[in-house]
């Protein structure tokens, strides 16, 4: 099979420079888009086209023209949220963005394993704090195209707050970015912040889950229409901790669940050399190899939960057969991020132009 033209940039060029480096120099093209006269309508000309409604349907209240999305991670101060739209995803999730500013962790911090078209990350939730980031989706919202575009905002704690005060941090994220978001994402379950994943216990879980609902609640009567709620997992919880979540999402109540973020597993049926995994060491890892589990949680999660709340998959996602098979499974929507990394910016209209409408 002959190689795509990124595949080949990806191959001689991407691969030699730091992952981080290449990022970033994505998001500055995509910034650089954004920026000059015609360049988003460059974007979606060329990698967007037909995408529009490919496959529309109403998720979280509002019209998404595909259910394919962008999941957070990428975009982590919301610099280029409608340039990625224009590649043709039907949503985007920005973040993970803190209360306040921090760096992350140190560098390297990000790892190829290119055998496996996977990633490992350790990044430590680096942003420029909400502030900022709702300085620029305040901009974003005050543009004909952005007012309808669909951009969720993923929240998290700071590094430095303790687990007790973590609802705090939680409560201000959705207080100062509610107001711009379509929808919010609480992420408890990113393993690159000591004792983030612990919030996951129902007991910790839950005065966070209120805490951002409270908060939902007086910016949706605020600006007049609702502001729904979504909380993302791990892949690595048990079974039955799962089901407990389900329970707490349908107590508090939620809007839905994100499942699910990076694992901390290795599985047996990575191809790249063990010895270079082992010595890249913590992190998180995604890529095809969490497709098994991830379409798991998606089943139990749904026979859980029931038909209501929302069901947003991630995790593993590369082809729009991938897409359709989870919605078909009970995802309302799909989202990928690692597969952009090693396809390209056509990967999200790619998929969307072979999206069946839904029923």
């Amino acid at each position: 099979m002959s190689r795509s033209p990124y595949r080949v940039l990806f191959d001689l060029v991407l691969s030699r420079l730091d992952p981080e480096r290449a990022h970033h120099l994505t998001v500055d093209a995509l910034r650089a888009a954004q920026a000059v006269p015609g360049g988003r309508a460059v974007l979606r000309r060329v990698f967007g086209h037909g995408t529009g409604d490919a496959a529309p349907r109403t998720v979280l209240g509002v019209r998404h023209g595909n259910p394919f999305g962008l999941a957070a991670g990428f975009d982590k101060d919301a610099e280029v949220a409608l340039a990625l739209l224009d590649l043709g995803f039907g949503h985007v999730e920005v973040g993970t963005i803190t209360p306040r500013p921090q760096s992350g962790n140190d560098r390297p911090r990000s790892f190829r394993l290119v055998p496996d078209e996977a990633l490992i990350n350790r990044m430590g939730f680096n942003n420029e704090g909400a502030e900022a980031a709702a300085r620029r989706l305040r901009r974003v919202r005050a543009t004909r195209r952005g007012r309808d575009a669909v951009i969720g905002v993923n929240i998290g704690k700071n590094k430095t707050t303790p687990p007790e005060r973590a609802a705090d941090d939680y409560r201000i994220g959705a207080r100062v970015l509610g107001p711009s978001a379509s929808y919010l994402a609480i992420n408890v379950s990113s393993p690159n912040t000591p004792g983030l994943r612990d919030l996951q216990s129902v007991d910790a879980l839950r005065p966070i889950l209120r805490a951002v609902t409270e908060e939902a609640a007086v910016v949706g009567r605020r600006r007049g229409r609702a502001l729904p709620v979504l909380v993302k997992i791990a892949p690595d919880l048990h079974d039955e901790d799962l089901v407990s979540i389900a329970e707490l999402v349908q107590e508090v109540p939620l809007a839905g669940v994100i499942a699910t973020n990076t694992t901390i597993a290795r599985p047996s049926s990575l191809r790249t050399d063990r010895k270079r995994v082992e010595a890249i060491g913590a992190g998180g890892l995604s890529g095809p190899v969490l497709a098994d589990r991830s379409r798991a949680v998606l089943k139990l999660l749904r026979d859980a939960l029931g038909p209501d709340p929302v069901l947003i998959s991630c995790g593993g996602v590369t082809t729009a057969e991938d897409v359709q098979e989870r919605l078909e499974a009970g995802a309302d929507l799909v989202q990928g991020y690692t597969a952009l990394i090693y396809q390209g910016p056509s990967w999200p209209g790619r998929i969307a132009r072979r999206l069946r409408p839904a029923p």
